[in-house]
């Protein structure tokens, strides 16, 4: 990681905990508070991997895959924006679905990082557990909106944490002589 992507990851974990603190002191406000985080990010998310394939990646092997996933992330961030309208059940419920399938490509992804014997596997599991836990808790208490916030604030405070402690991480630089 790059001086300036750790400074960027430091900067976005301290804005994800101010805004989930934000949404613990005003849980009338917390759910369309997720649902804006949340469609901002996706949008971004979506916009740079569909610049990064009209830059470089269409012509890389696996180029269209990247363009799929873009477009799939720019989707899912615009159709988080329009939920704004309707009953705050279903909102829970995506978002409930959206973390629960993040923390098991989280898990999947720690597994994969056991597979190639990388120091950081278990912190990436017991982070996907957490997650998926979260998700459980949500799922258990869906129809009180304001605990469903503070889970989902309690998640994003651990995700911010393990953000800052991943960005001041030494990294693994192999150099070719």
């Amino acid at each position: 990681m790059t001086r300036m992507q750790k400074i960027r990851s430091i900067f976005v974990a301290i804005v994800t905990i101010l805004a989930s603190i934000y949404m613990i002191v005003e849980p009338d406000d917390g759910l369309i508070t997720m649902a804006l985080i949340l469609s901002i990010a996706l949008v971004t998310m979506g916009l740079k991997y569909l610049i990064y394939y009209f830059t470089m990646a269409r012509h890389m092997v696996g180029g269209k895959g990247i363009l799929f996933y873009g477009l799939i992330v720019f989707d899912f961030g615009l159709f988080t924006l329009s939920l704004s309208d309707i009953p705050k059940l279903y909102l829970v419920l995506y978002l409930v679905v959206i973390n629960g399938f993040s923390a098991a490509v989280t898990i999947l992804r720690g597994l994969d990082a056991k597979k190639m014997h990388s120091a950081s596997w278990r912190l990436s599991i017991s982070h996907g557990i957490l997650n998926l836990a979260l998700a459980f808790f949500c799922i258990i208490f869906v129809r009180s909106t304001s605990v469903v916030v503070y889970v989902y604030c309690f998640g994003l405070i651990y995700s911010s944490i393990i953000r800052i402690i991943s960005a001041f991480r030494k990294t693994a630089v192999v150099y070719i002589q």
